[in-house]
């Protein structure tokens, strides 16, 4: 059987949420988690106790969010 490899680029598609969580695993100083239950309720929940570290972190990734977003839709890989 043939070696399979976790794509790592860009995506339409959604990837499992347990396989996201897992490559996060021990590579992480903090973390926020912000998603959707199996039941469709919000699930949130973060390792920085101060909520405004939860929200400078949220909206950093956001700003990164952007730029990536701003990079395709100018044709930058």
């Amino acid at each position: 059987m043939a070696d399979v490899v976790a794509f790592t680029g860009i995506t339409k598609l959604d990837t499992d949420p347990d396989r996201v969580l897992a490559e996060a695993a021990d590579k992480l100083e903090g973390v926020v988690i912000c998603g959707v239950g199996k039941d469709g309720d919000l699930y949130f929940a973060s390792s920085f106790a101060d909520g405004a570290d939860v929200l400078w972190w949220m909206r950093r990734a956001e700003h990164a969010l952007m730029k990536i977003t701003d990079a395709l839709e100018s044709g930058e890989s």
